[in-house]
């Protein structure tokens, strides 16, 4: 099977990590709400859980959400963009540089975090 000629352009990746990045958000959401109602029901596992999320694997973790947040962030403007401005040929150039920002904003955030 061969791999379609426009799923390799780099506005197709784009589309795709925003895809993705809203994928990974919202499997996360759940979570995330379910450790804020123990934040008000059962404030002994909450502090449990917050000491859990001082080892290293846990701040990658935090790495990889931040990432996915901003990617999807930027996604979400990009096609904005598309939607409310004329079309021109620097948008694989707008794609890329998103990916780039959101990458140095987790980068950030991780490195505060450690």
């Amino acid at each position: 099977m061969m791999i379609k000629p426009h799923r390799g352009q780099p506005l197709w990746i784009a589309f795709l990590l925003h895809r993705i990045s809203g994928l990974g958000l919202a499997i996360f959401l759940p979570f995330h709400f379910y450790l804020l109602g123990l934040a008000l029901e059962q404030s002994e596992t909450m502090d449990g859980l917050l000491r859990w999320s001082d080892y290293p694997l846990v701040k990658f973790a935090e790495f990889g959400l931040v990432f996915l947040l901003a990617v999807h962030m930027f996604g979400g403007l990009r096609l904005l963009a598309l939607e409310f401005l004329p079309w021109n040929d620097r948008q694989k150039t707008l794609a890329a540089a998103a990916v780039a920002l959101s990458f140095l904003l987790a980068l950030g955030f991780l490195m505060r975090a450690v």
